[in-house]
């Protein structure tokens, strides 16, 4: 299950972690979150992001 997860600390400090992503998905499906939310303060990249993400396209049988 893919969760985008965002936490708001009593300071007004905000987190956003992802989870059930893999790739740079994670990244690009939480862009329009940094984009309301503001300048982007730091970075922490978990194992996932380093994984490829698996594309489970069917390909058809054109000849034979």
């Amino acid at each position: 299950m893919k969760e985008i997860i965002i936490e708001i600390s009593d300071d007004g400090e905000i987190s956003i972690e992802t989870k059930g992503f893999k790739g740079k998905t994670c990244i690009e499906e939480a862009k329009f979150l940094r984009d309301v939310l503001g300048t982007e303060l730091s970075r922490k990249l978990t194992p996932a992001y380093y994984e490829q993400e698996i594309n489970h396209k069917k390909h058809l049988q054109l000849c034979g």
